[in-house]
């Protein structure tokens, strides 16, 4: 939605309203974009930040593999004579 700066001065509730349940807001100034209305996102609380930091590390331990020691690592690039393939 795309409202002029003018017209949204008498609408400014409705508009924010609008923009609280979602919908792109779009205040234009002489027929070009000026400013997005969007809602304010409430900031996460301690608890929940800790919970998403614990969810976080047990998804990355549980991903993590043992590959190839460094040493064995390059092995794939050589043949049985220790020449490059």
């Amino acid at each position: 939605m795309r409202v002029s700066v003018t017209d949204a001065k008498g609408q400014l509730t409705e508009l924010v309203r609008r923009a609280e349940a979602g919908d792109e807001v779009i205040l234009t100034r002489h027929g070009h974009a000026a400013v997005k209305l969007v809602p304010v996102r409430a900031a996460p609380d301690r608890k929940s930040r800790r919970t998403l930091m614990e969810a976080v590390r047990a998804s990355a331990i549980a991903k993590a593999d043992d590959g190839p020691p460094a040493a064995r690592s390059q092995d794939f690039l050589y043949a049985d004579d220790g020449l490059p393939e």
